[in-house]
């Protein structure tokens, strides 16, 4: 094999490693659970189990099975934008399927983490021909906010009320075990200009031209995100 051919190959490697790099999301759960860790390090025991007891408290509920999911049709609804002008919720699956995240609010870190983490993938999404959004029940000048301390450069909307989540079933009140931290402490009221303290899942959906859900993650755990990787497999579905 001559210098010239070998240097070829080493170029067609390189440049296909740089392909599959940048085709590939990068992982989101090793960064959540090390998140998580880092919180139980830091956080009073108390505190952990509350957290813990609220999660099981929001699965009891049973909301889960009865959450919108793969093969239901999405609702129609009005979302809005940072100006707050409305946009139909339909039009977001016009011209090609959705990738649709729902987060709690800019003051959630597992939320901001997640959202850098579709930041760094929306090449790989969009590159097999998706539109991605993310929803907040926060108001939209918060919402801005959020865009602008990410630098994302997806569509971002609220959800007001969580209007849109509601019809979805993935809404749920805060319980009693946490609500004091959230209401007091967090003063969650100020983010989504209401006193509801109601929450949507961080839940991702893939919505068809159609209107058809075709990928659901739920999970009553604020802790576990759908991994943008899994989101790309079932977007190669399509």
């Amino acid at each position: 094999m001559t210098c010239a051919v070998r240097s070829l190959l080493l170029v067609i490697v390189a440049l296909a490693a740089v392909r599959t790099s940048a085709d590939e999301p990068p992982l989101l759960k090793p960064e959540l659970e090390k998140m998580s860790q880092s919180a139980a390090d830091r956080m009073p025991s108390e505190m952990l189990e509350r957290f813990a007891q609220g999660v099981t408290d929001v699965r009891d509920t049973g909301m889960l099975d009865k959450a919108a999911n793969v093969g239901d049709k999405a609702p129609k609804g009005v979302l809005y934008d940072i100006d707050g002008k409305p946009v139909e919720f339909s039009s977001l699956w016009a011209d090609g399927p959705l990738v649709l995240t729902f987060y709690r609010g800019g003051w959630c870190p597992y939320c901001n983490l997640q959202l850098q983490n579709l930041q760094k993938s929306v090449a790989a999404l969009e590159g097999v021909g998706a539109r991605v959004a993310a929803v907040a029940p926060e108001m939209p000048e918060k919402v801005a906010e959020t865009i602008d301390k990410h630098n994302l450069t997806f569509q971002v909307l609220s959800d007001k009320h969580n209007a849109v989540a509601k019809k979805l079933g993935i809404v749920f009140k805060l319980p009693q075990v946490i609500l004091p931290t959230y209401r007091d402490r967090l003063k969650l009221a100020d983010f989504n200009g209401d006193d509801r303290f109601e929450l949507p899942l961080a839940a991702t959906y893939v919505i068809d031209t159609n209107g058809v859900i075709r990928y659901a993650f739920l999970d009553a755990d604020y802790k576990k995100r759908a991994e943008p990787r899994d989101v790309v497999a079932a977007l190669k579905k399509l």
